[in-house]
């Protein structure tokens, strides 16, 4: 058999054996849908594709050395399941992704506990940032950008544009921010870390969660699963982590409202664009629960979602969500499970779909067309929403298409474009 047949044995394979794998989960995902997962019987769909993983991945370095890879993607539309041993081994943990235009997005790699790296994706060009950079955050509103570096966050007008403020961090262990969001004004930022959730402003810095231990002369703040998340408006905060519940506080810090978690463990939260609603999510192992709550009246839920008097929806009650993102009229969720899930605010379920490992970062362009959906993989994926499918690999029930993924994975010299 002479190299053309083998390749062309080797693509139908790939192709045959993707499309069936995905017709086999996306009809589970449908049966799941209806009768509910739990109720599901038989064995998981399994690819068979693990032994050419070797091949294709040669095959896709050699494509991007050639400046190729679109003609390679229509060839062998990319998987995740056949490189999942490669992935547990090289996958590494990409998050704080940023939008700055249409084409072009900032993110770090690395944990708060790691050194990270930061870079600028541009359409599939990547460049590598300063080495200081430990966070990176954008505004809601008014193209603000902060940058952590070392023991300083600096806010801009513009992605590397006019300087606006600086703020000293406060924290003990400087690599150790999670996340920086910064104020539409530039004037504040909340700075998220495992030594506590910190209101910077121009007069000082605050520490608004955890609530200090009056009693406890030598307490100093140390939590897990530490989240945050400002209102698009700038007027409400949510702070929580693994051991509080969601806590309510206006734009100084001052607690308005508790919240309790459904499941376990508070692990995340996100205010809807307009305004009028939080998202909160408990976890419990792989699994959790996600409602909303109107943001128009905080006093009464100060007694606790647990009881019967709050009015709450239940949006999800199977993720464990680590990012996530509003858009108008609706949200996105990316969970433990390796899934997004769109709800629309009341609470209906729109779609879903499958890109593996634990999702870490989301961003949406302003017109809400584009994703970029980032995961524990090593993996950026850049998303077309509601712009039709482009093969039948896909596994989900949405109707987008994947233009393309870059993949970081630990000992390879340079990315990879698929």
């Amino acid at each position: 058999m002479n190299l053309a047949d083998k390749m062309t044995l080797l693509q139908t394979t790939w192709n045959i054996e993707g499309s069936s794998y995905a017709k086999e989960i996306n009809a589970k995902i449908a049966l799941g849908e209806v009768h509910g997962d739990e109720n599901l019987k038989g064995p998981e769909p399994a690819d068979n594709r693990n032994e050419l993983a070797p091949l294709i991945l040669s095959l896709l370095k050699k494509a991007n050395k050639e400046n190729t890879t679109p003609a390679f993607r229509a060839m062998f539309p990319p998987a995740y399941a056949p490189f999942v041993h490669i992935i547990q081994e090289q996958g590494q943990c990409i998050e704080n992704l940023c939008y700055i235009n249409y084409n072009k997005i900032a993110f770090v790699i690395g944990t708060a506990y790691e050194k990270r790296k930061a870079y600028t994706l541009t359409n599939s060009s990547i460049q590598e940032l300063p080495a200081t950079i430990q966070s990176i955050g954008r505004s809601h509103q008014n193209e603000i950008y902060a940058i952590a570096e070392e023991s300083t966050v600096t806010t801009y007008k513009g992605w590397q544009g006019k300087k606006i403020a600086a703020f000293k961090v406060p924290i003990a262990n400087y690599l150790a921010v999670s996340q920086v969001i910064p104020f539409n004004d530039g004037l504040s930022v909340l700075l998220i870390s495992p030594e506590g959730i910190y209101l910077l402003t121009t007069n000082g810095h605050s520490l608004i969660h955890p609530a200090p231990d009056a009693e406890d002369d030598e307490w100093t703040p140390e939590i897990d699963m530490e989240h945050a998340a400002l209102s698009y408006d700038n007027s409400f905060i949510v702070a929580g982590d693994q051991n509080s519940a969601h806590r309510i506080l206006n734009r100084n810090g001052r607690e308005l409202a508790v919240i309790d978690a459904l499941s376990s463990y508070p692990h995340y939260a996100l205010f809807s664009k307009d305004g009028q609603q939080a998202i909160l999510n408990s976890c419990h192992s792989y699994n959790g629960i996600s409602i909303s709550v109107p943001a128009n009246n905080w006093q009464a839920l100060s007694t606790g979602a647990r009881k019967e008097g709050p009015p709450y929806t239940v949006i999800d009650k199977t993720g464990r969500v680590y990012a996530a993102v509003s858009a108008s009229g609706y949200y996105i969720l990316g969970d433990a499970s390796g899934f997004i899930k769109a709800f629309d605010n009341k609470g209906k379920y729109l779609w879903q779909h499958f890109l593996g490992s634990t999702i870490s970062s989301m961003a949406m362009s302003d017109d809400e067309k584009t994703l970029w959906v980032a995961s524990c993989s090593g993996m950026i994926h850049k998303l077309t929403l509601n712009g039709g499918r482009r093969d039948d690999h896909t596994i989900g029930n949405g109707d987008h298409y994947e233009e393309f993924r870059i993949i970081f994975w630990k000992n390879e010299p340079q990315p990879l474009v698929w």
